[in-house]
């Protein structure tokens, strides 16, 4: 490769006066004094296998159930368009970030921050921590789905209608009083309690099923890439089938074009609201899976020339047409399931009509369409009446508006397991629909539990070559302690710590990681090299603007995110709703105190390892011993070695200098000279000798 010129201002002559050594570091140290290179490290079979890999930690749950609860309630066509100028400012660039530094210093996120700065190696332990916090609630929703694709082939479906009370011989008056769909989930397959402080007995069968989630999670990480790389290929491409399928048979649905027409309706009043924008800010970051390490974990596994920078742009283009269509299913089917909803509305309504015209009462309000036949009256006929005599006929008769329908907005496991199990018990062949859903819901579940795990173990392993020889050992252990802890999960309070979690654990620690890393290349590391070691990696440099939106346009982003996020925690209480059994209806309630002091604590501990790295390398400089020559001064000198003693780059080791301000260490190796450090005899015969 081309020899990287010195930085600007300073030449090779003026860094040998400073006794600094010009070779390029490739490979960091372990933690216990060993080498983490990358001799032996595994590659991907195929660059096909490379991106199903990162497309499938990417695209998860979020952009099926997020997302689109983000379109419908922030001005559909109009937030999209806010967030693929977002995506284009802050996300490619953070992302195209994280993949060149994976890509080049070929370590996993404590190896890549530590080898740019030993003061800041702290960033990929807490990557690992918010990792880890993610990888405990994401398994109980996979293990969610695995419960309710086992209740799948079952015809009818176990939530197509309520049970009967034994006792009363009567429909379950929780289930009369919501709906079957809502009283299949939070009794019979969470069996909630009334709040987070009624904590309740363990859910033996959600326990099973998250011990299988586990177990599934292990036999496919328990060979590293190579074995969840084959799973992979199922994965992260069974979903787009999937997608595909229930977009072609929603758009035949009654409703549909409705849903669709809503979706794409600009309301571009949003873009003045501070909220959408810290919302979409939100959405692009864990959209993309930036800060858990996970990217670079799987970019460290490529060849060295790869082109990551089409890659980030591949990636994130995939990404957010995956939004797009996950949001079109899901629209289509909200528009069904509103249409039927309001049909519904009609007929009961004209059903009380009849009832008062039976009475005997004046009607000369009375519709002039067909109330002997409610299927063919249309909700805007039936509305345009309504609007006319509604105030005569009583409270009893409502209107019923698909508009309102549409506005209920569903997300997350509401929109999963309680929307779309209602509409496909609607379905002809409904378990077929049904099992296709959940294999779906299960696949994009796993293919981003892959890559979480990935950026659990890959920088634990790189960086403790203890671990590295025990991959087995390590992942079976992780996943048995991610077990162990998801037993608070599997309560009947569990869905509440769930979203707890959810809402708490990753967001604020991420963002602080990514500014850190961010200020890590940008100010520490320097934009300038950085681009010039992807010129070195990909034979061409990366436009200049890329310099500009990491050092100002990225970092004052995700300041603005994590301000915005500390001021709504502390302006608005934190909240989360709960099922109360008796209402058979949904409430808002505040977290208690001990759930608000678990927040602080789970946000603090997954950021603290930032400064404690910190501090450890400065105590750590503070103690290192220097080589010192009669004049005082600590210097170390470097010779060229011989043809016959050079070292293959890959096995050379050259430590850190942590006390220079300005460190010259680059990613990768550019010229096939090599240096040792010289003893003390050998420093005084190169002295006399004038090098």
């Amino acid at each position: 490769m081309m020899e990287k010129p010195p930085l600007d201002g300073e030449d090779e002559n003026t860094w040998l006066a400073e006794a600094q050594s010009q070779s390029q570091l490739t490979t960091v140290n372990g933690s216990d004094g060993t080498e983490a290179g990358d001799v032996d490290r595994p590659a991907w079979d195929s660059k096909i296998q490379y991106v199903l890999a990162q497309v499938g930690f990417s695209v998860g749950l979020g952009n099926v159930w997020r997302f689109p609860y983000l379109c419908h309630q922030n001005g559909g066509g109009a937030f999209m368009l806010l967030y693929v100028f977002l995506l284009l400012v802050v996300g490619v660039p953070l992302f195209f970030m994280e993949l060149a530094a994976g890509q080049s210093i070929r370590q996993g996120s404590i190896g890549v921050w530590k080898h740019i700065s030993p003061k800041l190696s702290g960033i990929g332990y807490s990557s690992c921590l918010v990792c880890f916090y993610v990888a405990l609630y994401y398994n109980v929703i996979i293990a969610w789905s695995l419960f309710y694709l086992g209740n799948s082939f079952q015809y009818p479906l176990p939530w197509d209608q309520c049970p009967i009370d034994g006792a009363t011989n009567d429909t379950v008056r929780e289930c009369a009083q919501s709906s079957p769909t809502s009283y299949f989930w939070f009794r019979k397959a969470l069996n909630i309690s009334n709040s987070i402080q009624e904590s309740g007995q363990f859910n033996s069968i959600m326990t099973g099923c998250l011990l299988a989630a586990w177990a599934i999670v292990s036999l496919a990480m328990i060979k590293g890439i190579k074995s969840s790389a084959r799973v992979m290929y199922f994965s992260s491409v069974f979903p787009y089938v999937v997608l595909f399928i229930f977009l072609i048979r929603g758009l035949t649905l009654d409703g549909a074009m409705e849903g669709v027409t809503y979706m794409f309706y600009p309301k571009l009043e949003i873009w003045g609201n501070v909220q959408v924008w810290r919302q979409a800010a939100t959405q692009v970051f864990f959209a993309l899976g930036l800060g858990y390490g996970s990217v670079i974990a799987y970019s460290s596994y490529n060849p060295v020339n790869n082109n990551c920078h089409r890659d980030a742009l591949m990636v994130s283009g995939i990404n957010y047409m995956t939004s797009v269509l996950a949001t079109l299913v899901v629209f289509v089917v909200l528009g069904f399931r509103a249409k039927n909803i309001a049909l519904r509305c009609v007929a009961e309504n004209l059903g009380l009509l009849s009832t008062i015209v039976l009475d005997g009462r004046d009607h000369h309000w009375w519709p002039w369409f067909n109330m002997t036949d409610p299927s063919s009256v249309s909700i805007d006929d039936y509305r345009e009446w309504y609007s006319h005599y509604g105030a005569i006929v009583g409270a009893n008769v409502t209107d019923c508006s698909l508009e309102e329908e549409m506005n209920k907005g569903v997300e997350g496991t509401g929109l999963a397991f309680i929307a779309f199990t209602e509409v496909m018990a609607l379905f002809p062949a409904s378990p077929f629909w049904s099992v296709l859903f959940f294999l779906m819901l299960l696949n994009l579940g796993l293919s981003t539990m892959f890559g979480t795990m990935q950026g659990i173990l890959t920088p634990l392993m790189d960086n403790f070559s203890f671990l590295g020889r025990h991959r087995t050992l390590l992942t079976v252990s992780s996943c048995g302690l991610g077990l162990l802890i998801g037993l608070l999960f599997t309560q009947r309070s569990g869905n509440y710590f769930v979203t707890m979690f959810d809402d708490y654990s990753a967001t604020l620690p991420l963002v602080i990681v990514v500014i850190f890393e961010t200020i890590s290349v940008a100010w520490i590391y320097g934009t300038d090299r950085f681009l010039d070691d992807i010129e070195v990696m990909l034979k061409w440099r990366p436009p200049v603007v890329y310099k500009y939106l990491w050092k100002y346009v990225c970092l004052l982003a995700m300041v603005g995110l994590l301000a915005a996020s500390l001021l709504r925690m502390v302006f608005k209480r934190p909240t989360y709703t709960s099922w109360n059994q008796t209402t058979a209806s949904e409430m808002t309630l505040e977290y208690p105190g001990w759930a608000l002091a678990m927040i602080v604590m789970l946000i603090v501990f997954a950021s603290l390892p930032v400064p404690i790295g910190y501090i450890h390398s400065l105590l750590q400089h503070r103690r290192a011993p220097s080589t010192h020559f009669e004049g005082g001064g600590a210097q170390e000198l470097y010779t060229k070695c011989s043809s016959t003693d050079q070292l293959d780059f890959n096995t050379l080791q050259v430590p850190f200098e942590e006390e220079d301000p300005h460190p010259i260490t680059a990613f990768l190796p550019i010229a096939t000279e090599n240096y040792r450090l010289l003893s003390q005899q050998e420093d005084e015969d190169e002295l006399d000798t004038g090098v």
